[in-house]
């Protein structure tokens, strides 16, 4: 058994190089090992930048090497499946971005391919559910602190019309749905733990790019419901509150929580409103850490793909919603 996992990053995207690197440099269980970009200079540099010992001027150089045990891959929505199949095909484990796909046809073509490969790992990387402040708020919810879970509300919303923007290319699948929205739906179905029933919603899409700037959406489950805004064109915020028949959690910095100072939530109950802080941590960092032991003692990982077939299908029928006018069935 090896005692880390050599990873290769499959671009230098701002997403890898400011977060995901950093974090994976501090992990216990990983070493990146190389480095590829478009262009042999990006990957050179990055690679100087972080100390990083190979760097690769095409994805597929880097996938060639037998060094590489895991990719990670911060490549734009619509190379994910693409490249996440030619990863799995010479033979490494992958961690991929989410949205793991443009649409569920291509993320079940995805888990399709990733069963003939029984031996490999791969996971979508919602960081989010690494945090303990995560496992926290779903372990009071199961243990009854708030009551019986009914509501959650929730948003996540920053401010970017650059027309040269990823988030602002329809093909590239940009939008707000797919590059955040996907997070409020994500947390629904992870602390009901089960699958909306039914969903509404109302779109606005920018006049020129196409994409959606800011979508309402309400999921329906068995037992209560969610209600979220999505938003890429109004001012920076995150927010969730879980609401239960006795009482309410509320996590202000829900989603990517700084690593440099405690995070906190709040658990509020007859009146009282109670504090809880967590150590200091990455969440990228203990992403990291899980999927590279999940390979090291060949379990399985945290969320498999289903789920992530499974969120592409809400996203998918949020805009059916909103094309119809009506609330749409699953």
């Amino acid at each position: 058994m090896e005692i880390k996992i050599r990873w290769g990053i499959l671009s230098t995207a701002w997403i890898a190089t400011e977060s995901v690197i950093p974090a994976m440099l501090k992990s216990k269980y990983c070493e990146i090992t190389g480095i590829a970009s478009r262009t042999a200079k990006k990957a050179k540099d990055a690679a100087k930048r972080y100390h990083i010992s190979k760097h690769y001027g095409s994805y597929q150089d880097l996938l060639d090497d037998t060094a590489i045990d895991a990719v990670y891959i911060p490549l734009p929505n619509h190379l994910h499946v693409d490249w996440a199949i030619k990863a799995l095909r010479a033979g490494k484990h992958v961690l991929v971005e989410k949205p793991i796909a443009m649409n569920s046809i291509e993320a079940q073509k995805l888990l399709e391919v990733a069963k003939k490969y029984p031996k490999l790992k791969i996971m979508e990387a919602f960081m989010y559910k690494h945090h303990p402040q995560w496992a926290k708020a779903r372990k009071m919810i199961k243990q009854g602190e708030i009551g019986k879970l009914k509501a959650i509300q929730s948003s996540f919303s920053f401010f970017d019309d650059d027309p040269n923007s990823i988030v602002n290319k329809k093909e590239l699948g940009g939008g707000s749905l797919m590059d955040i929205g996907c997070y409020p739906i994500s947390i629904s179905r992870y602390l009901f733990n089960a699958e909306p029933k039914s969903v509404m919603a109302t779109i606005e899409y920018d006049s020129k790019s196409k994409v959606d700037i800011l979508s309402s959406g309400i999921l329906e489950f068995e037992q209560g419901s969610c209600t979220f805004f999505s938003a890429t064109q109004l001012m920076e915020n995150q927010y969730v509150k879980v609401f239960g028949t006795e009482g309410y959690i509320e996590i202000n910095i829900p989603f990517n929580p700084p690593a440099d100072r405690p995070a906190k939530i709040w658990l509020v109950k007859e009146d009282i409103k109670k504090e809880i802080e967590f150590e200091l941590c990455d969440q990228y960092t203990l992403q990291a850490d899980v999927f590279s032991l999940a390979i090291l003692e060949n379990r399985k990982v945290k969320t498999g793909l289903d789920d992530a077939v499974n969120n592409m299908i809400i996203i998918e029928k949020l805009m059916e919603s909103d094309q119809l006018g009506k609330r749409v069935y699953l």
